[in-house]
């Protein structure tokens, strides 16, 4: 295990610090193509990850290396919790936290990809999950309602959004006091469907969310990484998009 931090040890501000140290400074490395930027937040200087499936991997070989119990497990999901499942696909992480949560919990899957959607609200209704509900998110916003989560799972989806600055400062309202982010990603490059963890840790800094934990997790493809908001949410116009130059290209 690697600590990124702890309340009750570092500050927020210090946090956040730490974590943006991890933007060097450098020029961007893409050209923006004109009409690239999102409005008044910062374009992603790096390369986006082509939606190519709504699995990751075979259910049953994920299942004997015990993947979603063990995230489940580090992540603390407890009965009667609310979580959101984000980038849901086939419903992997859907199906085993509604039977975590159990009863008096809540799980909200989302995915942006409405045949995608439709297909995981048919096994929820046929496996007849009444504790989940499902929904269909946007690109640059997951549309969650305010202060309802205790966990938002992102689970190999992250490199995905090609708006991760507006995503996250849309999806930060929706967690609850003491709620995290629970990010599941492999160790490499975005345009090879990852995320380096320098470069997850400073997007998440950059619109105010805290490192809490950062595990490897061979079992899960990668590592296991957790977030929660620290201090008030940036405005949209002051959020600086991450520079990652060749040395902590080479380093990530």
């Amino acid at each position: 295990m690697i600590a990124w931090g702890a309340a009750s040890s570092v500050g927020g501000a210090a946090l956040l610090a730490l974590a943006l140290a991890a933007c060097d400074g450098s020029k961007p490395l893409l050209k923006p193509e004109p009409g690239a930027t999102p409005g008044p937040f910062p374009a992603a200087d790096r390369p986006i990850a082509r939606i190519v499936s709504p699995r990751w991997s075979n259910e049953e070989a994920r299942d004997r290396l015990n993947e979603a119990g063990r995230v489940m497990d580090l992540a603390d999901i407890r009965p009667g919790m609310t979580v959101a499942d984000l980038g849901a696909g086939e419903g992997y992480y859907t199906t085993r936290l509604a039977a975590r949560v159990g009863k008096d919990g809540r799980v909200l899957a989302e995915d942006i990809v409405p045949a995608v959607r439709d297909a995981l609200a048919e096994r929820v209704a046929r496996e007849r999950l009444e504790n989940v509900s499902v929904r269909l998110g946007l690109p640059a916003d997951p549309r969650l309602p305010a202060n309802s989560f205790d966990r938002i799972f992102m689970v190999h989806m992250y490199h995905e959004i090609a708006q991760p600055y507006e995503f996250l400062w849309r999806m930060r309202p929706s967690l609850r006091k003491g709620g995290l982010v629970v990010v599941v990603d492999a160790d490499r490059p975005t345009r090879d469907h990852g995320t380096p963890p320098m470069l997850l840790r400073c997007e998440f800094a950059a619109v105010g969310y805290a490192p809490v934990d950062f595990r490897e997790m061979r079992s899960a493809g990668g590592y296991l990484a957790t977030f929660r908001a620290a201090g008030a949410r940036p405005a949209p116009t002051s959020i600086r998009a991450c520079r990652m130059g060749n040395r902590a290209r080479a380093a990530g």
